[in-house]
């Protein structure tokens, strides 16, 4: 569902009556005119359950939107709950009782620009494994500057994530659509989400070098995210598509920033992409769910904000790639998402993973 109204009484009023005595995914485009602080207190005083998200742009159907308020029912909850503190590391992850004869399925939105998410997605698979498949993305503004993104009953956080789980069965279709032009390299120096050494050297000095030859730009010290949105990492996977890591700018030591964390001895590649083949990408994610799936309440879509960035107006035909997929199968389903910092989801037998330039779609049932 679509909220458009700025009131809050409107607003509650519409969450309420649309997801009843369940819990509500809330996911918020960054532009749009509402007080999150007081949208809490109301929710609470009526007695919501929910979780919730600020983005760059939201998802309803086909159209995408950086006002407007989205909201999905989360059926069947098991547990729903707050994780503050990501960045320091010093938190808990609470205890849950699966049963072994159930599906669950786990939701999560985190802040999309703090430290250490690898950390706290490897906590979540530490305490729960393969007892559930996961879900979410990185909240967050397009400005990049860190502040409160997520919500649930109990505040307005940053540097935070909250979490659902239920009692639900997903088929979730994960692509990029990105292709090795050069490597491997080693990082041999990281910290966080900061590269400081490939292959022993200066890292901008190596990245510089690939991306010059193969784009046939120049690097000048106001185009440096111009030129890389078009060329991020892939850290290297036996088996499967890697994992993308897209650099954001470099610092006055040629060191190169990212979305998303890395390890000294990680082998990356250094990837390119074009309208076709991201697009094409985002269709075959749709289609690996659609296909898994048998009877989905919803589709979810989470997508990389620098998709966007990269595509430009080509974005509206991998949004309706996506979207005529899930609809040529199940034509009456709801559609709804966001374009997020970094997508979060376990896919096949493999780890739960942090991505970047990626499209995430999930179908609940």
């Amino acid at each position: 569902m679509l909220i458009t109204a700025t009131k809050i009484d409107e607003i509650v009023l519409a969450i309420s009556a649309h997801v009843k005595n369940k819990a509500a995914l809330i996911s918020v485009g960054e532009h749009t005119e509402v007080d999150i602080k007081e949208l809490i207190t109301a929710l609470n005083k009526e007695g919501v359950k929910f979780i919730g998200g600020l983005f760059p742009k939201v998802i309803h159907n086909n159209s995408l939107l950086d006002k407007g308020i989205v909201i999905n029912t989360l059926h069947n909850v098991k547990s729903l709950f707050l994780i503050k503190n990501i960045s320091s590391k010093k938190f808990n992850v609470p205890q849950i009782d699966f049963n072994t004869d159930t599906n669950y399925s786990l939701f999560t939105y985190v802040d999309g620009l703090t430290s250490n998410i690898s950390n706290y997605l490897s906590e979540l698979y530490e305490n729960y494994g393969m007892q559930t498949n996961y879900f979410g993305g990185g909240a967050g503004s397009l400005t990049l500057e860190q502040k409160p993104c997520v919500f649930s009953n109990d505040g307005f956080y940053e540097d935070a994530a909250v979490v659902c789980i239920m009692e639900m069965t997903s088929r979730i279709g994960v692509r990029h659509g990105w292709n090795k032009v050069e490597g491997p390299f080693i990082i041999t120096k990281a910290e966080g989400n900061i590269i400081k050494e490939i292959n022993w050297k200066n890292p901008f000095e190596i990245y510089k070098e690939v991306v010059e030859a193969h784009s046939n730009k120049v690097f000048t010290e106001d185009n440096f995210f111009d030129i890389a949105k078009g060329y991020p990492f892939g850290i290297v996977k036996d088996n499967a598509e890697c994992i993308v890591r897209d650099p954001l700018m470099v610092n006055e030591k040629g060191e190169l920033i990212c979305v998303g964390e890395l390890e000294d001895n990680t082998l990356v590649d250094i990837l390119n992409g074009n309208k076709h083949s991201l697009i094409e990408a985002a269709k075959m994610a749709a289609e690996e769910s659609a296909n898994a799936a048998v009877l989905p309440q919803k589709a979810i879509i989470i997508d990389c904000i620098s998709r966007i960035l990269f595509l430009e107006e080509d974005f509206d035909l991998e949004l309706k790639e996506i979207t005529d997929t899930i609809k040529n199968k199940f034509p009456e389903i709801s559609i709804g998402g966001a374009l997020t910092l970094g997508e979060i989801s376990s896919y096949g037998e493999g780890f739960l993973e942090f991505y970047n330039k990626t499209v995430v779609v999930g179908l609940f049932e």
